[in-house]
C-alpha cells in the first residue's frame, strides 16, 4: 500500500466551512501532501488523515533483553535460566 500523502493514496479530508477548507488546504501544501477535499456542512468534520501527516506514529522498537539481565516476567531469575530456555 503506498504511504498517504501520496498520488496513489491521497489523504482524505471532509470539512464543513469554505474559511476551514482554505486552512486544512494550506497546512497540506506546506507539507507537499496530496489530498482529497470535501466542504460538507451537514456532516461533522473529519481531519483525521491529516493529523496522521502532521503526527505520524513512530515505530516501536523492543528493548532487547540480555541473558544475563533480571528476566521480564519478574520472577528474579535471570533470563537465561528463566524464559530464555525456550
Amino acid at each position: 500500500m503506498a504511504r498517504l500523502g501520496t498520488k496513489k493514496n491521497p489523504a482524505i479530508v471532509r470539512v464543513q466551512t469554505e474559511a476551514r477548507a482554505t486552512e486544512v488546504a494550506s497546512a497540506f501544501e506546506e507539507g507537499g501532501w496530496q489530498f482529497i477535499l470535501g466542504i460538507e456542512p451537514d456532516k461533522p468534520e473529519n481531519i483525521t488523515d491529516l493529523e496522521k501527516l502532521l503526527n505520524p506514529k513512530l515505530p516501536t522498537t523492543a528493548q532487547k533483553i540480555g541473558r544475563n539481565d533480571p528476566c521480564s516476567c519478574n520472577s528474579g531469575k535471570k533470563y537465561k535460566k528463566c524464559c530464555g530456555t525456550v
